[in-house]
């Protein structure tokens, strides 16, 4: 009997710790962010309407959005288009954002992406993807100086 719940106990104790790990990387460090908002792209700030992000301090990285902007106010203040743009997979709670979709897109031509702030913060890169229709997606990226 003793060694039954020895090993009881112990799978309790792993069950718990792999449920506050699995927590830890998942939710914990996120904060939610909605609503409206403004970009500021080449010096120009740009409203745009129905944010939902995810931001932390944690990590730069950990940055996620989606929106609606005007794809020709964008096109006329934002840089050339970013080829080296590569969207982050998010949290799996955070469905708006599909990275894997967007990166088709963006390798398709059906999205363009910018490079809307360079070191923000140092070493990481603001990126923003546009659709033609409105939608748009935002994120950080290394930039060359990290990613080796």
């Amino acid at each position: 009997m003793r060694g039954r719940t020895l090993v009881l106990g112990f799978l309790v104790f792993v069950a718990i710790l792999l449920a506050g790990l699995i927590w830890t990387q998942y939710f914990a460090y996120y904060e939610r962010q909605k609503g409206v908002g403004t970009l500021a792209i080449a010096g120009a700030v740009v409203p745009v309407a129905d944010y939902d992000g995810i931001d932390s301090a944690s990590s730069p990285l950990k940055l996620r959005g989606c929106l609606e902007i005007d794809p020709a106010r964008v096109a006329r203040l934002a840089p050339p288009p970013a080829p080296q743009a590569t969207p982050l997979n998010p949290p799996f709670w955070f469905r708006c954002f599909d990275a894997g979709r967007l990166t088709d897109d963006l390798a398709s031509g059906a999205a363009r992406a910018y490079d809307i702030g360079r070191d923000q913060p140092e070493g990481f890169d603001l990126m923003l993807a546009v659709y033609p229709d409105g939608r748009a997606y935002v994120w950080r990226q290394l930039n060359q100086r990290f990613a080796d």
